[in-house]
């Protein structure tokens, strides 16, 4: 099937940069262009999109109460394509917790030049966009206003293979050699290592409100931009009991605390005497992205082996189910979201393929398997 995909930003730069790269991708057409919401709304009365890249930011109307209509009326999966300001960045978090699936940086200069040189980026994104159930996406009321139309949404579009890319798929070996398999002498400290992307906003909100003061320390990794993982953490921070922040190199793993790994960096688990820490750090994209589950699953293999839980939960790709297996191979025990709970389920798939899970569970029961 091909995504038809709808383009809102009143910029036209912004409009025809989008519109090249997803027309240049394969199985993807732009369906058309709209300036604001206004006049996205009335070009889908003729057909709808499969997916809609949006701004927040526009004339007439913002893209978040757009977004609370659309989500209200006919539930459709949406890209949001917001500057790197810290505004930009908090009203992007405020879109992730309508509905919207995937989140893309740009900057606020030089547009044209980043747009370009992201489309990879753009074009998988709008693809795990198109991947997901968005029966299984969690959204606020409607902010009230005209209703966008009926019938049921987009679903079941399978992601094809990008042209665009080009360069070569690196593993965890970019970063961390692997485990040796060797026993790791146990410790009372604890430690939950979890890796999500597609989805993962609100699986880990979920997860994450639901734990107590008491519970392990935990290692996130969510795929998301730059600049974006420490409103991320701020906000998850205001809703929870637990201490959420984003992850500064040497932070210790503490019970009660979650540390979410920055946008752009990749995040280790490491062991110092009988507690851990983490090392933030830079290198090439692993598993084609930055953070990569896949690197904090190997170090906590490594690292923490039987003393560590590890967590894969909704997400497009693969990334994170090799660094499972070697968790699992190394003693840890592991856990993957299910089908019936995941807005994608690509990640947990790839893991439960590959042997890599002890079990599969539903959202909703995962606090309570990190809190045993």
């Amino acid at each position: 099937m091909t995504i038809k995909v709808l383009i809102v930003d009143d910029s036209a730069v912004v409009r025809q940069v989008l519109s090249q790269v997803f027309s240049q991708a394969t199985g993807m057409t732009v369906m058309d262009v709209a300036t604001d919401p206004i006049a996205a709304m009335e070009k889908m009365k003729q057909q709808w999109p499969d997916v809609i890249v949006l701004d927040i930011e526009m004339p007439r109307m913002d893209g978040i109460t757009f977004l609370k209509q659309l989500m209200a009326s006919r539930p459709t999966p949406v890209v949001i394509c917001s500057s790197l300001t810290q505004k930009g960045t908090d009203i992007s978090m405020q879109a992730m917790a309508a509905g919207a699936v995937e989140v893309i940086a740009k900057p606020m200069a030089g547009v044209k030049g980043f747009l370009e040189e992201s489309a990879n980026q753009l074009v998988q994104a709008v693809r795990s966009a198109a991947a997901a159930r968005m029966n299984r996406v969690r959204v606020m009321p409607s902010a009230g206003g005209a209703t966008l139309g009926g019938g049921a949404p987009p679903g079941g579009l399978a992601p094809t293979s990008n042209p665009l890319e080009t360069r070569p798929k690196l593993s965890a070996d970019a970063i961390l050699s692997a485990p040796t398999g060797g026993n790791m002498f146990a410790t009372t400290e604890r430690i939950i290592a979890v890796g999500t992307s597609t989805g993962g906003t609100q699986a880990l909100e979920t997860v994450l409100t639901a734990l107590p003061r008491t519970c392990p320390g935990l290692a996130i990794v969510q795929h998301m931009p730059e600049k974006f993982t420490r409103s991320f953490a701020e906000r998850l921070d205001s809703l929870s009991q637990i201490e959420v922040k984003e992850a500064s190199n040497g932070d210790r793993i503490l019970p009660g605390r979650a540390l979410i790994a920055p946008g752009g960096k990749h995040m280790m688990i490491k062991r110092s005497g009988a507690f851990y820490l983490v090392e933030v750090v830079d290198g090439p994209l692993v598993s084609r992205h930055k953070p990569s589950v896949d690197v904090l699953f190997r170090s906590a293999a490594k690292f923490a082996g039987k003393n560590a839980l590890g967590i894969i939960m909704t997400g497009m790709g693969d990334d994170g189910a090799k660094g499972l297996k070697e968790m699992h191979d190394c003693g840890a025990k592991t856990i993957a979201q299910d089908e019936e709970s995941c807005v994608v389920f690509g990640m947990p798939k790839e893991a439960i393929r590959l042997g890599a899970a002890d079990e599969v569970m539903s959202l909703d029961t995962i606090a309570k398997a990190i809190c045993r």
